[in-house]
């Protein structure tokens, strides 16, 4: 068997797992950051679920390496995976992945493909909105002269910067909170021009069936 159809099935067979260790990920982090007065062992166990799912991240990048036989070429081909291996945190923006492979499985899609563009997006900024919201709440509230304080004002500081609109009523002071800044707005102006693109491209094309139904001039 070619490394290929080892690589096809094991991205088949791993979909579902990953998104759930994915959410997993997300849920733990969630609540060890939302809910910091819980005893220590309770937080040690969060801890150890955070980095199991992790480490299942990692394998499965390891394993996708090997099966690929590009060797180095498979880190800068592959960007977006080698990002989230690093910062698992974006992980669960791939959940979406499980969703397309099962559509590829039954050999067509269910949603057309601006369908597909826009839900991609939105579950995206949900998820990644989410995740941003909670970094950005945990390096900040209590690093000195914060204005970020509450987990209400990382959600309202997160939606204004992934929708570009930025009120600068509430910013970061830390580095790690102005890095997942800057993170959410590559990725907050990366997933508006998709779904503006895909929304663009569909008008156009209901208008141009639409004058093709109508005929020439003078019909």
């Amino acid at each position: 068997m070619d490394d290929d159809s080892r690589m096809r099935r094991w991205e088949t067979r791993t979909a579902y797992p990953l998104a759930v260790a994915s959410l997993l990920y997300l849920g733990t982090y969630a609540a060890h950051v939302l809910v910091p007065g819980w005893p220590p062992l309770v937080h040690l166990v969060l801890r150890s679920l955070q980095f199991g799912a992790w480490g299942f991240f990692i394998l499965d990048y390891a394993v996708r390496w090997r099966f690929s036989g590009e060797g180095w070429r498979f880190v800068p081909r592959h960007w977006l995976d080698t990002i989230v291996v690093v910062l698992p945190l974006m992980r669960p923006v791939r959940i979406m992945n499980a969703y397309d492979r099962m559509e590829r499985l039954r050999g067509a899609s269910r949603l057309p493909l601006h369908g597909r563009v826009m839900v991609y997006a939105g579950v995206s900024a949900v998820l990644l909105g989410f995740a941003g919201a909670l970094t950005v709440y945990d390096h900040e509230r209590t690093a000195p002269h914060a204005t970020i304080l509450t987990f209400g004002d990382s959600v309202w500081f997160t939606c204004s910067t992934l929708a570009t609109v930025g009120y600068g009523d509430v910013t970061p002071v830390t580095a790690w909170g102005r890095t997942a800044a800057v993170g959410l707005m590559i990725c907050g102006l990366g997933l508006l021009g998709a779904v503006t693109g895909s929304f663009s491209s569909l008008l156009v094309q209901r208008f141009a069936r639409g004058d093709e139904d109508a005929g020439p001039p003078g019909r």
